[in-house]
């Protein structure tokens, strides 16, 4: 079985698609768990340090609240191999972002009924269509 990979905190940002002083800002507020160290005390991750901040990313990116993420890593840290009360977190979470696609679903209906009901009007006035200008 091969050993996690151990790379810097830039590597990390850089391969995430976020800062480093964003990393650093999770682990200030207990978001992320505190990084290892190298012997020259600079933080290291270990491909398992990156699987959990990529899930946290995705649970940022869903709106999930910061205080919420660092209870689910707080869950981690203490039973990294009990899951009750990740799964009720990640459970409750579901059902809010099925809820927020159902809204947007809704309103993406109403964009594009206000989309065809103008773009009719134009033609019918003879406007030009925005799409159609160069």
């Amino acid at each position: 079985m091969n050993a996690d990979r151990i790379r810097p905190v830039g590597q990390v940002a850089a391969e995430l698609g976020i800062s480093a002083e964003t990393l650093r800002y999770y682990e200030r507020h207990r978001v992320l768990p505190a990084p290892s160290r190298d012997a020259a005390g600079r933080r290291v991750y270990r491909d398992s340090d990156v699987h959990l901040i990529e899930v946290l990313l995705h649970l940022r990116d869903t709106g999930m609240p910061l205080a919420t993420i660092a209870e689910f890593t707080r869950h981690v840290a203490r039973d990294p191999d009990g899951v009750p009360e990740r799964l009720a977190l990640l459970r409750q979470h579901r059902a809010h972002v099925l809820k927020q696609l159902e809204q947007l679903s809704q309103s993406l209906a109403v964009i594009d009924q206000k989309i065809t009901d103008y773009g009719r009007r134009a033609r019918n006035s003879g406007l030009a269509d925005p799409i159609d200008r160069p």
